[in-house]
């Protein structure tokens, strides 16, 4: 599996896919706490 490889050493540091990877973990983290505060607002808020 890709995941349980491990990183090669010769393969050079690329700064664009580690901000490509910080912003898209910033979506997925907004996106669910969307979700939540959706969730509460309508259970709890009704």
């Amino acid at each position: 599996m890709y995941f349980f490889r491990k990183r090669d050493p010769n393969r050079p540091t690329n700064i664009n896919i580690k901000i490509m990877h910080i912003i898209n973990a910033t979506a997925i983290i907004v996106f669910v706490a969307g979700i939540l505060w959706k969730l509460i607002d309508w259970i709890l808020l009704k």
